[in-house]
C-alpha cells in the first residue's frame, strides 16, 4: 500500500530535476502522474518509461505553462484522460539572471511567466474539478530566494516570493472546499544547474549551510509527498523550506 494509492497528480515541468524525482517518488507511492513540459523529447520519455516501472498510469503533455487557453486545454484533456486531478504541483521554473540595473524587459517578462503566471493558470484550471470533489493539495515549488531575495535574481525572487503569496492565498480561499495549497521552498540542492557553478563557489554556499552539504532532488521529493498525502491533512498556507538552516 502507497501513501498515494487511487491519486491523480499533475506536476509541471516534470522531465528533469526536481520535478521529475516528485513525480517517481508519487508513483513509487501509487499515484498515476501526468505531467507536463514545454516538448516531450528524448528526456521526457525517459521519465515516462522510468514512472511507467511502477506499474501505474503515465502520460506526458506537451505544454507552454505560461499560456493560459493552453493549460486549460490541456487539464482538459488531463481530466478527461484521468478522470481526477487530486494533487498539482507547479514546478515549472526559468532562470534569466542578471543585476536589476542591466535586467532587460524581456528579462523580467519572461520569468514572471514562466514561474508565477503559469502556477496562476494550473490552479485556475484545476480548482473547479478539485472543489467538485471537495478536496484536492497544490504544491507551489518556491526557494529560499523568494524568501530572502538572492543579488542578481530580482525577477526569479520575485517569482517565487509571489509563489508563496499565490499559495496562501488559495489557502485561505479554498479551504472551505478542502482544497489545500503549501509552498516548499528549497535551499542549495544539488542539480545540474548547481553542478555547472565553479568549485570555489559550490564550497563557498557550503561554508554557510548549518549542515555543511547541499540538498538532493530526493530530499525535496519526500517533502512534496508529505504535503501530496493526507499525512498533511491539517497543513496548508505553509511554506517548507528545505535548505539544511541556511535561512532560519
Amino acid at each position: 500500500m502507497g501513501m498515494l494509492d487511487g491519486k491523480v497528480a499533475l506536476i509541471t515541468g516534470a522531465a528533469r530535476g526536481i520535478g521529475k524525482a516528485i513525480a517517481l517518488k508519487f508513483a513509487q507511492e501509487g499515484a498515476d502522474v501526468a505531467f507536463t513540459d514545454l516538448v516531450i523529447n528524448e528526456a521526457a520519455e525517459e521519465t515516462i518509461s522510468e514512472i511507467a516501472a511502477y506499474g501505474h498510469k503515465v502520460k506526458g503533455y506537451a505544454s507552454n505553462a505560461a499560456n493560459f487557453d493552453e493549460t486549460h486545454a490541456v487539464v482538459e484533456e488531463i481530466l478527461k484522460e484521468f478522470g481526477h486531478i487530486d494533487i498539482l504541483v507547479n514546478n515549472a521554473g526559468i532562470t534569466k539572471d542578471g543585476l536589476v540595473l542591466r535586467m532587460s524587459e524581456a528579462q523580467w517578462d519572461a520569468v514572471i511567466a514562466v514561474n508565477l503566471k503559469s502556477a496562476f493558470n494550473f490552479i485556475h484550471a484545476v480548482i473547479p474539478s478539485m472543489a467538485r470533489q471537495k478536496g484536492g493539495s497544490i504544491i507551489n515549488m518556491a526557494s529560499i530566494a523568494g524568501q530572502m531575495g538572492n543579488p542578481g535574481q530580482i525577477n526569479y525572487a520575485s517569482s517565487k516570493a509571489g509563489l508563496i503569496a499565490m499559495a496562501k492565498t488559495v489557502a485561505k480561499e479554498m479551504g472551505s472546499r478542502g482544497i489545500r495549497a503549501n509552498a516548499i521552498a528549497p535551499g542549495f540542492i544539488v542539480s545540474e544547474m548547481t553542478n555547472a557553478l565553479p568549485e570555489a563557489v559550490r564550497e563557498e554556499y557550503i561554508k554557510s549551510i548549518p549542515l555543511k552539504r547541499g540538498g538532493t532532488v530526493e530530499e525535496i521529493a519526500n517533502t512534496a509527498l508529505y504535503l501530496g498525502s493526507d499525512l498533511s491533512s491539517y497543513v496548508t498556507g505553509q511554506v517548507i523550506a528545505v535548505n539544511g538552516g541556511l535561512y532560519c
